[in-house]
């Protein structure tokens, strides 16, 4: 008899608490070092509190992975139970997190698989609800590994970035192209490549006010596809106005696309790269 299955992720993969406790998700944190203090995601800093210490000291936040031990002890708890575990890790062109959970996978003789979703955000929670429908359908790990791992070109990411110098500080955006983007008000749309391993390359670069530019990207976004996947859209933010993710969530909807669409605030890892503002409308294609 095959064991149970365990469907763990990174804590970048942006789904809500609602989300993680309806599918039965387990996530991890990773971490987030500012003003001289290393902490854990969602754990003992929230993204607001992330921004408030930025704003006071100015100094910008750094991530550090996890690491192959603590992968291996996060793993182990639950083969311990009795679980097959499928894990998916943020990107591996954005973080060597994948390559640490692969690493610690390896400890477990076959008990562990560890996905690279080649994104970030709710582009990596897409393919989580993906994993978590095959489990409740009775696949096994082995399995919905092989599925998924064949899905991840299929789960779409992009934001439109507001301050490029958070980007900047991550070593995602030089210094030229700040300079340029902020001294001609440009709010670029940041694509995750997930046909490339993942990698970021920017997009349409739109002008004006700034709820305008997001309804102008949502727009765009969605055209781009004529096979879009009805079953969900996110919109993720990384602390952007509420009225203006109100505003987006209610163009998405009054679409009559999706079957679903959820509002979720990035993580402090993802917000730590991209600044407050941010915004992106992530889904899936056929």
């Amino acid at each position: 008899m095959a064991n149970k299955v365990m469907i763990t992720s990174d804590i970048t993969c942006d789904l809500n608490r609602e989300l993680e406790q309806r599918y039965g998700v387990v996530t991890n944190p990773l971490h987030i070092v500012i003003g001289g203090k290393s902490y854990e995601d969602w754990v003992n800093i929230k993204p607001e509190e992330l921004y408030e210490i930025f704003y006071k000291t100015k100094e910008l936040p750094h991530t550090t992975a996890y690491s192959v031990g603590e992968y291996t002890d996060f793993f182990k708890k639950f083969v311990d139970q009795g679980y097959d575990i499928v894990h998916l890790s943020l990107g591996s062109n954005l973080s060597v997190t994948h390559h640490s959970s692969e690493l610690a996978a390896q400890e477990f003789d076959g008990h562990v698989f560890s996905i690279d979703t080649q994104n970030l955000s709710t582009g990596s929670g897409l393919l989580v609800i993906k994993a978590c429908e095959l489990r409740d359908q009775g696949c096994s790990a082995k399995e919905i590994f092989e599925k998924v791992c064949a899905m991840t070109s299929k789960s779409h990411a992009s934001f439109v970035i507001d301050r490029l110098d958070f980007l900047h500080a991550g070593g995602r955006c030089s210094t030229v192209a700040m300079l340029g983007a902020n001294l001609l008000s440009l709010k670029p749309c940041i694509e995750v490549q997930n046909d490339n391993g993942g990698a970021m390359v920017v997009g349409k670069k739109y002008r004006g006010k700034y709820d305008k530019v997001l309804l102008q990207y949502m727009e765009d976004t969605i055209a781009k596809y004529d096979n879009i996947d009805p079953a969900r859209v996110f919109v993720t933010h990384a602390g952007a106005n509420p009225e203006y993710v109100d505003a987006v969530y209610q163009a998405v909807k009054a679409k009559n696309i999706f079957k679903e669409v959820h509002i979720t605030r990035a993580s402090c890892t993802i917000s730590s790269h991209c600044g407050p503002n941010t915004l992106g409308v992530l889904f899936m294609t056929k």
